[in-house]
């Protein structure tokens, strides 16, 4: 999304077993590695990611899984069978993962097979948003704690399986931030964007700089938590005239006036997993996938919009001297800096690469789910101009508000269909669902309809829109557990759910009477109560029915119209992450869109991360021994992975 993340294993989809490493693992020692720490907003994890040659490339003896090239066969299931919940098989270590090798794992060249990539936990920690100092933060020092923990951890594992660790890369939830002074401390705890201090500062800067005039420098969807609002509600929680904003409570002086201290004295913004790159390097960049988020990247050029920047300052000379403020930009694969040396001493790791990978966790799962290459996209990484289509794009520097992207149709027309591509869900707490796209769309029409252009790998836009998830459920189940003294069988909720009559009601899953925590089965039910009063028992089956049916259609009419606005044919439905566990929402999905789902990987996030360090570590290459192409990722994340497909029901369906 243009902020928050898919959470790990949201309750909208069973819990997976935690991994559990033997002692001795069966098979050859010996390989190579990379490290993923992948941040959640209700958990982090630091990942081992062990990159397996092909099969028949390791020891006779070894563990070779399915033949050279064969990933384990992907599972159909029809809509009759599809009730089951919680059978998806998670790609870790101990789990039911196909396709592992052991054995020799150098840098692979000229090969026709993919290599295989097998993920360890070595370490999970909680997270979450606290109250303090007058709002919700988030703890940053317990993050890096559990960082340290599982590097560790990590470096343990890796010593006694004879594995390289070749490199480290972040990727964490968007727009969230950190301001740091001269010194590189961090002055405060990040402020989580749930929190309400930017409910009225967004139209205050529309009142001043309309929406369509950010949405034709950066391309993003209108979201209450944009980096950019927070930046102003930092900044000043009075508005240049000395005016107070708008529910701004007089309770809330100190607190503001301690926001405004802490911008004064900043000398550096750094998104979060930028923060935590820094403090593993020592280095200050901001990665491109991430810093889409913030409101202040042009989506065409891949870099800072000056004019924009300074646009912002003139309307909120509060914002004082922003642009120096920004850090260098960097692209995912960039190698930032080798880990400190009292980290790598600390944690056993050594002088270990950390790299930039799509550092916005949605960016690296969308960089491992394993689409189709769409005719005429751009392929191979770094030949091209990032971000610009072949022919008639603007160069640097030429920022008109008033152009329309060329390709385009102009005065918000839709384009028809002239190639077919597979949409993703990045399926969490948060949903974000859409396309793979060699260029932004910035025509009225996308901006009406409120889509994102956020930025992904190779140079690529990923054009989605955000859609509120698993949260709603997540919430519900939690209130319930609470209220009955043990955690709800979720398993056996969502096939009871299964059983009751579908598409009797649909409610606004976005309306954002449910984006704040607290209440939310009163508010589901009130929800129902105002479409289909008599038509829906109050019951938590029923409840949890509404809410999949309501998110299935909403899914199914963001990804028609994201096929409508770029002018391609949807043909397939790719959901990874999390959610993609819940087999009734992939089912309720496909029919809802008349297309067929295909779900998994469950850890995209983490295999993307993995994938895009393998391939600027050279320890993964294409068959011309140059750079692999995101194919040659997608290839690895197929052979690593059993995915799930759901067929629809042509007689079937819900309303859109």
């Amino acid at each position: 999304m243009s902020g928050a993340e898919p959470e790990h294993a949201p309750v909208g989809a069973p819990e997976p077993a935690p991994v559990r490493v033997p002692a001795e693992p069966s098979g050859a020692k010996g390989g190579t590695a990379f490290v993923a720490i992948d941040l959640g907003a209700t958990s982090g994890r630091v990942m081992l990611g062990v990159l397996h040659p092909p099969a028949g490339d390791g020891p006779a003896g070894a563990d070779a899984g399915p033949p050279a090239g064969q990933a384990a066969p992907a599972e159909r299931v029809g809509t009759a069978s599809a009730e089951r919940v919680g059978t998806v098989p998670v790609e870790r270590s101990g789990t039911a993962s196909a396709g592992v090798v052991r054995g020799r794992t150098d840098p692979v060249r000229g090969r026709t097979d993919p290599v295989r990539v097998e993920l360890v936990e070595c370490g999970r920690f909680p997270n979450g948003p606290a109250v303090t100092d007058g709002g919700l933060h988030w703890d940053f020092e317990a993050l890096w704690d559990g960082i340290v923990t599982g590097l560790r951890e990590a470096a343990s594992i890796a010593s006694g399986r004879g594995l390289d660790v070749r490199g480290i890369g972040v990727d964490s939830w968007a727009v969230d931030h950190g301001f740091l002074d001269d010194d590189g401390a961090l002055l405060a705890q990040p402020w989580c964007y749930r929190d309400a201090r930017t409910d009225a500062v967004r139209e205050r800067v529309y009142e001043r700089i309309p929406f369509a005039e950010h949405y034709a420098v950066n391309g993003l969807q209108d979201l209450p938590f944009t980096s950019l609002f927070q930046l102003v509600a930092s900044a000043a929680e009075r508005d240049g005239r000395g005016q107070a904003v708008p529910g701004a409570a007089d309770a809330d002086a100190a607190a503001d006036a301690e926001r405004a201290t802490d911008w004064s004295r900043a000398a550096l913004v750094l998104l979060v997993p930028d923060l935590i790159t820094y403090r593993l390097t020592g280095r200050r960049v901001a990665e491109v996938t991430n810093a889409s988020t913030t409101g202040l990247l042009d989506a065409r050029t891949r870099t800072w919009s000056d004019a924009h920047v300074e646009r912002l300052v003139r309307e909120f000379p509060e914002l004082g001297d922003l642009r120096s403020r920004l850090p260098e930009l960097v692209e995912p694969g960039t190698a930032v800096g080798d880990l400190r040396p009292d980290l790598g001493d600390e944690t056993g790791l050594g002088a270990v690469p950390v790299f930039a990978v799509c550092s916005h966790d949605t960016a690296s799962a969308v960089a491992a789910a394993p689409l189709p290459q769409a005719a005429g996209q751009r392929e191979a990484p770094g030949r091209e101009t990032p971000g610009r289509e072949a022919a008639g794009q603007e160069s640097p520097g030429q920022e008109s508000p008033g152009r329309e992207t060329p390709g385009r149709e102009a005065a918000g027309q839709e384009t028809t269909g002239q190639r077919e591509a597979a949409a993703y869900i990045s399926s969490g707490t948060w949903s974000l669902v859409g396309l793979e796209l060699d260029a932004p769309v910035l025509t009225p029409a996308s901006r009406e309809a409120n889509f994102t252009n956020e930025l992904g790998i190779d140079g690529t836009v990923r054009y989605l829109r955000n859609v509120m998830g698993l949260w709603i459920l997540n919430e519900c189940v939690r209130e319930w557990s609470e209220a009955d003294g043990a955690p709800v069988d979720l398993p056996a909720l969502l096939e009871k759910a299964a059983r009751e009559p579908g598409g009797r009601c649909l409610i606004d899953v976005d309306g954002e009477e449910f984006l704040a925590p607290g209440g939310m089965p009163g508010r589901v039910r009130a929800a129902i109560d105002r479409r289909a009063p008599q038509g829906v028992a109050d019951t938590r089956p029923a409840a949890a029915r509404v809410i999949l049916d309501s998110l299935a259609a909403a899914y199914a009419r963001v990804v028609h119209r994201a096929g409508q606005l770029a002018g391609v044919e949807v043909t397939a439905i790719h959901v990874v992450g999390g959610g993609s566990q819940n087999d009734l929402l992939n089912r309720l999905t496909a029919e809802a869109a008349g297309l067929p789902v295909h779900a998994g990987p469950v850890e995209a996030t983490a295999l993307g991360n993995v994938l895009v360090q393998a391939r600027a570590a050279g320890a993964l290459t294409g068959s011309d021994g140059g750079p692999a192409s995101r194919a040659d990722l997608r290839a690895a994340v197929r052979a690593s992975t059993a995915p799930r497909t759901y067929e629809p029901t042509p007689s079937r369906g819900l309303p859109a």
